[in-house]
């Protein structure tokens, strides 16, 4: 997809008023291997989730926080550890 404004725009009317049907991504990949991976996607985290500790659990979320700040705001004074 185009980055300029007008160029998108133009591509999804293309796209909306094309008379050639939307390439299928799963297109010449194993329905099995698909489904197999979808699967195990689907119960990941809550399996990740259950062979934890709560400490372990903990931890995990406390590095999910700082990297999520990290990323929404610039740190002033150049230091990445957060004051406790």
């Amino acid at each position: 997809m185009p980055t300029d404004l007008n160029q998108r725009a133009k591509a999804i009317v293309d796209l909306a008023t094309s008379e050639e049907p939307v390439p299928d991504p799963d297109a010449g990949k194993d329905p099995a291997a698909v489904a197999l991976g979808r699967k195990g996607g689907q119960k990941g985290g809550k399996a990740r989730a259950a062979h934890l500790t709560a400490a372990e659990r903990s931890e995990s979320a406390r590095r999910a926080v700082r990297a999520r700040w990290e990323r929404s705001r610039p740190i002033q004074d150049g230091s990445s550890e957060a004051q406790d």
